[in-house]
């Protein structure tokens, strides 16, 4: 593993002081995760600009290699104009069950140094190693075993930061990318944030640092003119939490569970401005069937739904509901039938989105007046082809409207977890992506 580059919060010398900390929070951070995996996989590319799109159809760069940031290169830049600043750019379609992998190989090892583990994304975990100290050491012999132990799992580099808290640990990690190093002691968190704009902080979106900057905040340092009883009185909890986190005491906790989603969702990305009705019912179906598949995957079931498409003028969307739950993608495909029908007049649309709400647990109990009791013959076929298709593939086994479906791949959601009903990228049972 090649020498990491170390920094530490000044005044601190290099030298920590070698007893335990009251708290300790490390935030792992991968560098450039998906560029670096690509790689990582294809070592003639180390060292040169590469762009990660999804698909060789997308025109959009969700992220890129440090090579491509350095020549101007930026996440959400269009192709056409990162090719201008860089005429030596590589386009790499995305690899979502490779990324997927990878980082559920990471934060399976990241648990053989603490069960207190916060898969935060997919290339971010929170650990909380107070309970260790005593048996691994120092806050930087701990910080590199972490390093050491991500580089062992996966064969790359990722950037740390360890604080008392889990805002500064975060913001620690962002300063010495990539391959970086920062430890800030509990003691010296608030001195280390006094001068970095609360927009930078985790969670402080535009609309909270606009009504802070209406108050004249706009470092973490002046904060501490601002009464945290104002903040608890216009967000409630969440603003006192904001006033805590700019002093380096942020009471937020590493969480180990995992919460049941309140929605089960997917969309996609049409080509722009797409008004072909048969096109659109593609989509529709297509996003259909990957929902309820995923609800029959985790054993939920719903009957309240959000059907939308998203437009040059915005979305238009519904809210529908059946009347009794439903897993199945043929119920959920007659409502978006129906919205198409009732709510789109031919505007071009450039997305699609299906979501189930609120979806609960099926209870194995039938309903005595269930109107789609003729439907429950479909359980069988749903079965045989959710276990075919998770053998060789999604959708290997789908209607033939889906033939012509987009090549484009599936995305990571921010949410993704690389376990239980968040795995939404996965590989299938025979190993094969």
């Amino acid at each position: 593993m090649p020498e990491t580059t170390a920094s530490y919060c000044s005044p601190i010398p290099p030298d920590l002081p070698s007893e335990p900390w009251p708290r300790a929070i490390i935030l792992v951070d991968m560098n450039a995760f998906f560029a670096s995996v690509e790689q990582h996989d294809k070592p003639e590319w180390r060292g040169r600009p590469v762009a990660i799109t999804n698909g060789l159809q997308g025109t959009c760069i969700i992220t890129c290699s440090y090579e491509a940031r350095a020549m101007g290169v930026k996440t959400g830049m269009r192709l056409k104009q990162a090719y201008e600043k860089c005429p030596t750019l590589i386009q790499c379609p995305a690899h979502p069950e490779r990324y997927a992998e990878v980082s559920t190989s990471i934060m399976s090892a990241l648990y053989t140094i603490t069960p207190d583990v916060e898969v935060f994304s997919v290339d971010e975990a929170f650990l909380d190693v107070t309970r260790c100290q005593k048996i691994l050491g120092t806050p930087q012999e701990i910080a590199q075993l972490i390093k050491q132990t991500v580089y062992e799992a996966s064969g790359l580099l990722c950037s740390v930061g360890m604080s008392g808290d889990k805002t500064t640990a975060k913001h620690a990690a962002k300063q010495n990318k990539p391959d970086g190093l920062t430890i800030v002691p509990p003691s010296q968190a608030k001195h280390y944030l006094h001068n970095v704009p609360v927009t930078e902080l985790c969670g402080i979106n535009k609309g909270i640092g606009g009504y802070l900057a209406d108050r004249g905040v706009f470092t973490c340092g002046d904060m501490a003119q601002l009464p945290i009883s104002e903040l608890g009185r216009r967000f409630g909890n969440i603003g006192r939490r904001i006033w805590k986190m700019c002093s380096g005491e942020d009471p937020d906790k590493v969480t180990t569970e995992v919460n049941t989603p309140k929605s089960v969702g997917h969309g996609k990305v049409m080509p722009p401005a797409t008004v072909d009705e048969d096109t659109l019912l593609m989509y529709l179906l297509h996003m259909s069937e990957k929902v309820a598949a995923r609800l029959r995957r985790y054993n939920l079931q719903a009957n309240h739904f959000f059907i939308g498409l998203n437009t040059a003028q915005g979305w238009i969307s519904t809210k529908p509901r059946l009347a009794n739950p439903t897993q199945d993608e043929r119920l959920i495909y007659g409502l978006c039938k129906n919205f198409l029908k009732d709510n789109w007049s031919g505007a071009g649309a450039h997305q699609v989105q299906v979501t189930a709400l609120n979806p609960h647990s099926v209870t194995g109990q039938l309903l005595l007046f269930d109107s789609d009791n003729d439907l429950s013959s479909g359980k069988t076929h749903h079965h045989v082809m959710d276990n075919i298709n998770a053998r060789y593939g999604e959708l290997s086994l789908a209607p033939a409207r889906l033939l012509n479906r987009s090549s484009m791949p599936n995305v990571i959601a921010p949410a993704w977890k690389p376990f239980g009903l968040r795995q939404t990228i996965e590989k299938t049972k025979d190993g094969k992506n």
